[in-house]
This record gives structure tokens, C-alpha cells and sequence, in this order.
């Protein structure tokens, strides 16, 4: 692979001071695409599909734990291969870079940073639907010195003659991108919708890159780390309404002073509820909380809530992500979960679907005058807040087999709410106060 020294050669900019945007008092919306939104796929597809990215993702952020645990890091290369492999994405936001705007899609992922898309002059580049940004062509394009504070907090940055700040990203052994850290003006809103143009976003301006793309031209990170689009615009609040996994209608995004759940439980009926978000110093970008059981129905299972807890060594764990299709649940609660559902649904017998690899499952519909009810799921976490997860959330039909499925994967150590299990829930993530939000809403039209 050539090396980001080569492309820096290759570019002429002048430097962006070491302030960045705020824009503070300020919000926009936009609509979110599933990344398999328009593959024309069959539920099944779908289904596998999803169950294979959130394995890749899982193995990824696994990785990520085990590299924090190393000390002293010998080759920072490999582990800024190992620290950034996480961030894949699972849903598509529309934006505009430079000056004049240029459009272009991104995949946006609550478990990374770094902002980045592909930049021309290309050394090795992905396929993707747009043309590759040249900065040459932006009146605003500015690169970041190395002695900016933006540059500092990539996991291991690098110089290019002692004044231009550069990455290198790898993303598991399949996609990577490396070129140099830019500043540009961003412009945000959907198309019927105000325009917000926000100066001096850091991002990455991506020159050798390899991998899927999923359709999309780059990456969004919004993570709790000072790189991320949510840290740079400031105020530090976001939220989403994920519609269901198989609907064709977008969801929804909100920034700033939009990214607010007032009026939303007056449409649900349900109150709003607030769980603390917790720092886990191996992965501080990731939004950890603190659960502490599980209701299947009026039943609290019995599960040690130090099995949810986060380990010394940073592994462990609970937290909600954007870029996980299903739960991962840790094996003892899972084992939990699978034994109540066993008795809540005899006389069914259990099985397995190695179709599309879900381990706990049923033969569906019930036989002739055999009734059985599934129960809402409860996640109970960290000063009274409930998470109130329906069955079409943590259960799913294969059309094929017809056996009901526990959405969920059993884990060996961390748990992860994947994004089926927040579907229709409106989610506010409050990073200035470290709160995380919820309450059940009709994501399709709010």
C-alpha cells in the first residue's frame, strides 16, 4: 500500500487553525437509509445479512478491548489497526462538503470518530455512488497542523514535514483509509428543510482507502470522542427514531436544539425515561450504560447484575449502538432469557435455526387450539429507568423456516443493544450531561 507521505505530495492547502465549528443555539434533521434499504432483498436476506455485520461487528469491537488491555504498544500501526476496526456503519446519511457544496452519502456510526471520505488525487480508492472530493476545487478546504488539539486526538497521528497532520484508519482486515486531517464547511438539512453550513469541521480527507462502502462515499462518526461530528457542532446532543427493520420509510435524525423528546411521549403515551451513560476507559467513545436486570412479562429474571458490569481490564459491559443489527447478550443472561421464554411458550418445542444462525427459536404459528403469548421484554438499568422492548423487537419470523427467533446472539462477555431492538423508539443522546433517553414513538412520522 502506497504511503498517506506520497499523497501529502501530491496536495497544495494552506493550514486551519486550531480552533473548530461550534454552533451552538443551532439544529437540523435529516433521513436515514437502512444500508440495505434499496438491495431488494428477500426478509430473509435481510435478516442474514444483518446477523453477519453485526458478527463482523462484534468480532471488531471484541478486538478493540483486547488491544486496550496491551501495555506498552509496540507497533502503533497495528493498533491503530485493531482501535478503529469497529466503526461500520448500518444506516446512510445525506450531506454536503466544501465550497461549492458537493453531495454525498455516509454511513454514520455511534461507535467511532472520525469523519472521512474519499478524496481525489486517488492512489487506491473504493467504489462509491459520487465523485471523489478534490479539495482543490473548495474554497474552504484548510489542513490541520499537527499542533492542533484535533490532531492530537486521532488514536496515533502522524506528521508530514513537521506541519500537516495525518491518519491511517484500519477497519478489520477488509476496508482502510489513510491520507491527511482537512478542515471544510459542511452543510446539513434535508432537502425541503433549512440549510445549516457549519465552517472548519475536521475530517478525513481519505487519499488510500480499500473495502465495502456500502453503497455510501465515506463515514460519520458520531462517538463520544472530540472528533466526532456530534463533538465538533456542539451543542453535544443527538437523537433518533428508527423505523422498523423491515419498513422502506426513512428514519430520522436530529442535531442541536432539534434532538429533543418533547412532545414525543404525548404521541407514544409513554413517559420519557433516562438511564446515566458511563465512561469505559477502554472504549470512550462507545456509550456504555449501566444495567442492572431483565423482565421477560411481570417475571425479573434471575441474573447477577455483575454479569453487565464493565471488567478492569475495560471488557465487558453494556452499551447502545447504532451499528449492531442484534442484541448481544452476555451468555448468562442469555441463558436467562432462553429458559423463560422456553416455559413462556410451551407446549412449542425449542429448536435452532441454522438458516440464518439464530439459536434459540420455535416452530410458528402454535398447532390448532394451542395458545401461547409473548411478553414484552423489559431492560432495567441504572436509577430507575425501564427500557420497554416489544416482541416484534427482540423476536422475528423467518419467512422460510417459520420458526419464531429470539433476535438475539449470546456473548460471551459484553452486551450490546443493537438497533432491532431499538426500533420505533425515539433515543436522545445527551453527551453534556451524559444521559441517554428513550420512549416508544411512531418513527415513520414524527
Amino acid at each position: 500500500m502506497a504511503s498517506p507521505v506520497f499523497v501529502l505530495a501530491l496536495l497544495a492547502a494552506t493550514l486551519l487553525p486550531a480552533s473548530h465549528c461550534s454552533v451552538s443555539g443551532v439544529g437540523f434533521q435529516l433521513k436515514l437509509r437502512h444500508v440495505d434499504a434499496h438491495g431488494s432483498y428477500t426478509k430473509l436476506e435481510l435478516v442474514t445479512r444483518a446477523i453477519r455485520r453485526s458478527r463482523a461487528r462484534v468480532a471488531a469491537l471484541q478486538a478493540v478491548a483486547a488491544a486496550a488491555t496491551v501495555a506498552p504498544v509496540v507497533d502503533p500501526i497495528t493498533a491503530a489497526r485493531i482501535l478503529v476496526a469497529a466503526s461500520q456503519g448500518e444506516y446512510l446519511m445525506d450531506l454536503a462538503i466544501g465550497t461549492p457544496p458537493l453531495h454525498y452519502t455516509a454511513m454514520l456510526d455511534t461507535g467511532s470518530d472520525l469523519i472521512w471520505t474519499q478524496c481525489a488525487p486517488c492512489v487506491l480508492c473504493a467504489d462509491q455512488p459520487t465523485p471523489y472530493f478534490r479539495p482543490t476545487r473548495s474554497a474552504t478546504y484548510r489542513l490541520v497542523p499537527c499542533r492542533s488539539p484535533l490532531c492530537a486526538a486521532l488514536p496515533y497521528p502522524a506528521c508530514f514535514q513537521r506541519s500537516v497532520c495525518v491518519y491511517q484508519y484500519y477497519y478489520g482486515d477488509e476496508a482502510s483509509t489513510a491520507g491527511v486531517l482537512a478542515g471544510e464547511t459542511f452543510t446539513f438539512g434535508a432537502a425541503n428543510s433549512t440549510k445549516v453550513m457549519v465552517p472548519n469541521v475536521a475530517f478525513g480527507c481519505g487519499n488510500i482507502n480499500s473495502g465495502e462502502l456500502a453503497n455510501s462515499s465515506g463515514m460519520v462518526g458520531l462517538g463520544r470522542g472530540p472528533l466526532s461530528l456530534v463533538s465538533q457542532l456542539g451543542p453535544s446532543r443527538f437523537s433518533y427514531c428508527l423505523t422498523s427493520f423491515l419498513s422502506p420509510e426513512p428514519s430520522r435524525l436530529h442535531f442541536g436544539v432539534f434532538a429533543t423528546l418533547n412532545g414525543t411521549n404525548a404521541s407514544s403515551g409513554s413517559p420519557v425515561q433516562s438511564a446515566p451513560l458511563v465512561v469505559n476507559a477502554a472504549l470512550p467513545s462507545l456509550y456504555f450504560m449501566s444495567l442492572k436486570g431483565i423482565s421477560l412479562g411481570q417475571k425479573r429474571l434471575p441474573i447477577d447484575p455483575l454479569v453487565f458490569a464493565i471488567n478492569d481490564d475495560g471488557t465487558g459491559g453494556v452499551f447502545i449502538d447504532s451499528g449492531t443489527s442484534l442484541t448481544w447478550l452476555q451468555q448468562d443472561a442469555y441463558d436467562a432469557v432462553r429458559g423463560e421464554l422456553v416455559s413462556v411458550l410451551r407446549p412449542l418445542p425449542p429448536t435452532n435455526d441454522t438458516e440464518i444462525g439464530l439459536e434459540t427459536c420455535f416452530p410458528w404459528p402454535p398447532p390448532p387450539n394451542v395458545t401461547v403469548m409473548v411478553p414484552d421484554m423489559e431492560l432495567h438499568f441504572d436509577g430507575g429507568a425501564n427500557m420497554t422492548v416489544p416482541p416484534e423487537n427482540y423476536m422475528l419470523i423467518d419467512g422460510a423456516t417459520g420458526f419464531l427467533c429470539l433476535a438475539m446472539i449470546r456473548s460471551g462477555d459484553a452486551t450490546i443493544i443493537g438497533n432491532y431492538q431499538q426500533q420505533n423508539m425515539h433515543v436522545l443522546y445527551d453527551i453534556a450531561n451524559s444521559l441517554l433517553s428513550f420512549v416508544p414513538a411512531p418513527c415513520n412520522i414524527i
